[in-house]
């Protein structure tokens, strides 16, 4: 598939996800087959604001979160918001690089516009899935970023607000016309939240609905959940958010699943220096304090289906350092060695 100039062979791409989809995890995912990536989602509003206070501005919270280095690309950084004249400009300044805070080497491959996040604080401000209820301000926002870069610009959303109201093919030709380039379909509503259960019929519809690329997202934790996406929707790629957490291999192995290949699991030891080298790159990028916060998420993820992890979970959150968690895995290790004797 075709985002722009760039050609996706096999359309893995890993999902934006707040607090888990740093430069550090995205490295680790497209160096395991991710061909794409998207940032965590960038506030419009907040990078627009922060740069009238050089206080803000050299502390901004939101730059770095838009940071694109030459080696990331083809990267995507995503932008959530519901005022359209925010949205362009916050566009504008992501691909020209200048905006005070800028800490990217080059513009990303494409700007995301974020219209499927759930989370309360997002949606009260009538923004992420809000949107999928204003259908005529979604498309002037779309419309307003179009008009504002040359890069392409992709909508991720929802299948809809609640069961009853599916609009997503709705919003899908809204986007169509205002200019999109692909779109991102995760397909549960908003009012499901990360519920079990997700209704790939909606990507299929979508799909059929519109000429641009469509991509499915939602309960893809294996190659084959991926290859069944793929199959029963039609769809052009698929996008892996959880799935993918504590197993950045989901791609490589998908990717092989489609060349009709077989592929290997990781061994234990593969999972836990993977983790390491993640772990130690979040903190070198954000201090102890913050990298360690973030990196103990991954840490423990990195052990699911682990036999014996439950017991380790617990020690991994109250590490102070990465060599804590790496003590933690050592001895998972030798517990799991002994088993086997």
């Amino acid at each position: 598939m075709q985002i722009g100039n760039v050609t996706i062979e096999n359309g893995l791409f890993l999902a934006p996800m707040a607090g888990a989809t740093d430069r550090s995890f995205r490295r680790i995912c497209r160096e395991r087959g991710a061909e794409f990536t998207v940032s965590e989602m960038v506030s419009a509003k907040a990078l627009c604001y922060e740069q009238k206070s050089t206080v803000f501005a050299t502390r901004s919270k939101s730059a770095p979160l838009a940071c694109v280095l030459a080696r990331e690309n083809p990267m995507a950084v995503q932008l959530f918001g519901h005022e359209p004249e925010l949205m362009a400009e916050a566009a504008r300044m992501i691909e020209a690089c200048d905006y005070m805070g800028c800490k990217s080497e080059v513009p990303p491959v494409a700007i995301d516009i974020n219209m499927g996040c759930p989370v309360n604080k997002v949606v009260a401000n009538g923004e992420g899935s809000a949107l999928m209820k204003d259908i005529p301000l979604a498309g002037k926002i779309i419309e307003a970023v179009v008009g504002a870069v040359k890069l392409p610009v992709t909508v991720k959303m929802r299948a809809g607000w609640d069961a009853d109201h599916i609009n997503a093919v709705e919003l899908a030709r809204v986007a169509e016309a205002a200019g999109a380039s692909a779109l991102f379909v995760h397909c549960r509503t908003r009012q499901q939240m990360y519920a079990p259960g997700v209704n790939p019929e909606v990507v299929r519809q979508v799909k059929e609905s519109v000429r641009i690329p469509v991509v499915g997202n939602g309960d893809i934790y294996t190659p084959e959940d991926a290859l069944r996406m793929m199959q029963t929707t039609g769809c052009d790629g698929v996008m892996i958010g959880r799935g993918a957490l504590g197993n950045p291999w989901i791609f490589a192995q998908t990717a092989a699943l489609l060349r009709g290949e077989g592929y290997e699991l990781p061994t234990i030891n593969e999972r836990f220096d993977t983790a390491m080298e993640q772990i130690h790159e979040m903190v070198q990028h954000k201090g102890m304090r913050v990298g360690m916060a973030e990196a103990k998420k991954h840490a423990a993820w990195y052990v699911r289906d682990v036999r014996y992890a439950a017991l380790t979970r617990d020690r991994i959150m109250q590490a102070e350092t990465p060599e804590d968690i790496r003590a933690v895995y050592d001895e998972l290790m030798a517990m799991q060695k002994q088993a086997e004797a």
